[in-house]
């Protein structure tokens, strides 16, 4: 299936997100919406999340348009706790956790539409039910709950030595 103009520019701006979000992850442990690399995902999943809104591959309104709508509303979350209680480090767990839970999210799809369409014309999925999607999503929900897990004790660490 060919992707529309707009599903390009989807696709673009949707791996810049990603690729950003995993920089973020390994200079700093999460998502830091104070540096750069956070700045990038936050701005390129807004847009992501609202150009998903008019694409579909199904015709209508569909899960995928769910997705988006919940994560623009989590990245929106974020920032918010970001920049209005900047001193308070109980808010970052839940910064950091709605960050990354986003990010998991984001990948729901992109692992969908990337294992129904690569290779091109020997797709590695034949359509969304197929096991080796469910795998994939398995394995990253399990680093996903490992990488929360670390940012909590992380932020604990922090947290203790700024009362």
């Amino acid at each position: 299936m060919r992707l529309s103009n707009l599903g390009i520019f989807h696709t673009a701006i949707g791996v810049i997100a990603i690729l950003s979000a995993l920089l973020s992850f390994v200079q700093y442990g999460k998502i830091n919406l104070t540096k750069v690399a956070g700045k990038i995902y936050l701005y390129c999943t807004i847009i992501t999340s609202l150009t998903a809104l008019g694409i579909s591959k199904n015709g209508g309104f569909n899960a995928g348009h769910v997705f988006s709508i919940f994560i623009f509303i989590l990245v929106l979350l974020s920032s918010v706790i970001s920049r209005k209680k900047r001193g308070n480090t109980k808010a970052r767990y839940f910064e950091n956790f709605i960050l990354s839970f986003s990010f998991f999210l984001s990948l729901v799809p992109t692992v969908n539409e990337t294992f129904t369409r690569v290779p091109i014309g020997h797709p590695w999925a034949k359509n969304v039910t197929d096991p080796v999607i469910a795998k994939t999503l398995l394995f990253l929900f399990v680093l996903f709950i490992a990488g929360s897990i670390y940012q909590f004790v992380k932020q604990r660490k922090i947290n203790k030595t700024f009362p």
